[in-house]
């Protein structure tokens, strides 16, 4: 098949969370089966920067209709192994910005434009290059509209450029919407903008357009794919999802196991597998040296890796102060975010240094040392649409504390309720219960024959995109 994949990051080029990792697997995965692929981003400062893009020539000039008005655009072009493009779409008006998508205070003012452009030019690159995919796969609601200019342009030329369209949703709590003004720039039939379509409370929203107007809809897990149809999870989506479950799919993520394998990671102080853990305790020394902790210190490290944001449970690891600082443990946390957990995180370290260390920054070496290093893997999410952080516990030898929500759900059992298979700790997204999993979490580390058989239960688990992969290609052979 010929695949088509529109996103607003792909590791390594650009990564702000699961999404680059997702896209990034799923598309090396299908073109390892003989798929060729053709892969759209927006071309950042930071990916323009890199040493990838690096004196590279523009590939292609585009202008995209926006309104009243033609904006200019430049592609490049990088071949990233055989049937494998990925293409840049530039504008440095648009993206020559430091962060993606917000000003680390607030969204971007002009975000409608900034990602209509990004989705116009994708159709204009398809038909320039005349690629004829048989699927386009759009990624959240920065892809939302793509469906809609697709069948917009091929009626406008008479032209076919896609035989069918997948919308993926990885967090349905980030919409895209935009005051109705903003339809302005869509050039679409004005009959698009009602409630059956993409307004929403007389906003537009893009993320709805891909939810109604892609052939296929799927997201990343199959508990989300039921959590999102309810006013709890569906994030005022339920009733929009409600409309599309023949066509709703969920399937969880698989990892890289070339980026993610202890047994391979080059990122980390010593290797290891499941049947030779030496490497582990390496890691663990390591870790424990780069906060100036003694590194013969016996108890249990606490890692968490995630975006500062409230969905991450971060109020419920705050909530759990006084355990962290009472019991013979020691807590890592490496992320960045919303500013009001950044400084408070920094003054709890700051505060108790010989017991807590935060590193507020994305760090992707640093994240490998964490997950290796650390005995267990705090997940105390609100909500998770996959998760892939508690996948690469596991692989890891690191036990998950997870929420029972979404995708933790389907990727973690517990090992009180589950005696003999459980890999991880799980419990509901409350104080009472997380603090409840930190205990039984002491009382695991303590009992080290049943630890260490938890880890090897772990460690075998096979979260690679080989079985994940294949859910795709069934569902893209389904829709054609």
């Amino acid at each position: 098949m010929r695949i088509v994949h529109a996103t607003s990051e792909l590791f390594p080029y650009l990564k702000t969370g699961g999404l680059a990792d997702m896209v990034a697997a799923l598309t090396g995965a299908l073109a390892d089966n003989g798929h060729e692929l053709a892969i759209f981003m927006p071309g950042y400062r930071s990916v323009l920067d890199g040493p990838h893009v690096a004196g590279a020539k523009p590939s292609h000039k585009l202008k995209v209709e926006m309104g009243d008005a033609f904006l200019a655009g430049d592609v490049y072009t990088i071949e990233l192994r055989k049937n494998v493009s990925l293409y840049l779409v530039c504008r440095e008006e648009f993206f020559d910005r430091k962060l993606p998508y917000w000003t680390g205070e607030r969204d971007y003012d002009d975000n409608d434009a900034r990602f209509i452009f990004f989705q116009k030019a994708v159709v204009e690159l398809l038909r320039l290059t005349d690629f004829k995919a048989d699927i386009v796969h759009c990624h959240d609601w920065q892809t939302g509209l793509l469906p809609l200019f697709l069948r917009e342009a091929e009626r406008r030329y008479s032209v076919t450029l896609a035989l069918k369209t997948v919308f993926t949703i990885h967090n349905i709590a980030y919409q895209g919407i935009f005051p109705r003004k903003s339809f302005k720039l869509t050039n679409l039939p004005d009959d698009l903008m009602t409630i059956d379509a993409l307004e929403y409370f007389d906003q537009m929203c893009m993320l709805k357009g891909g939810i109604v107007f892609a052939d296929k809809v799927t997201t990343v897990s199959s508990q989300y794919a039921k959590e999102i149809q309810t006013p709890e999870f569906g994030n005022g989506m339920d009733g929009v999802i409600g409309t599309r479950l023949d066509d709703l799919h969920g399937f969880i993520n698989g990892i890289d196991t070339a980026v993610w394998n202890p047994a391979k990671d080059k990122t980390i102080p010593a290797r290891y597998s499941v049947d030779n853990m030496q490497g582990k305790e390496a890691c663990r020394t390591a870790l424990l040296k780069e906060f100036g902790w003694n590194p013969k210190f016996k108890g249990p490290i606490f890692g968490k890796v995630c975006r500062f944001t409230a969905a991450k449970g971060l109020d419920l690891v705050l909530g759990a102060k006084d355990f962290f600082l009472k019991e013979n443990c020691r807590l890592v946390v490496l992320g960045s975010g919303e500013k009001k957990y950044e400084e408070t995180f920094r003054e709890l370290a700051k505060e108790h240094s010989g017991k807590i260390a935060v590193c507020v920054r994305h760090d992707e070496a640093m994240s490998h040392l964490v997950e290796a290093g650390s005995d267990f893997f705090l997940m105390p999410s609100l909500f998770e649409p996959c998760g892939l952080n508690q996948m690469y516990s596991q692989a890891y030898g690191t036990i998950p504390l997870v929420s029972r929500v979404g995708g933790l759900a389907d990727t973690v059992t517990d090992i009180d309720a589950d005696v003999g298979a459980g890999t991880g700790l799980v419990f509901a997204p409350k104080q009472e219960e997380f603090e409840a999993a930190l205990k039984r979490a002491l009382a695991l580390h303590a009992d080290r024959p049943r630890y260490a058989a938890a880890q090897r239960r772990a460690m075998q688990k096979d979260f690679s995109w080989t079985k994940a992969v294949a859910a795709y290609e069934k569902l893209y052979t389904d829709a054609l």
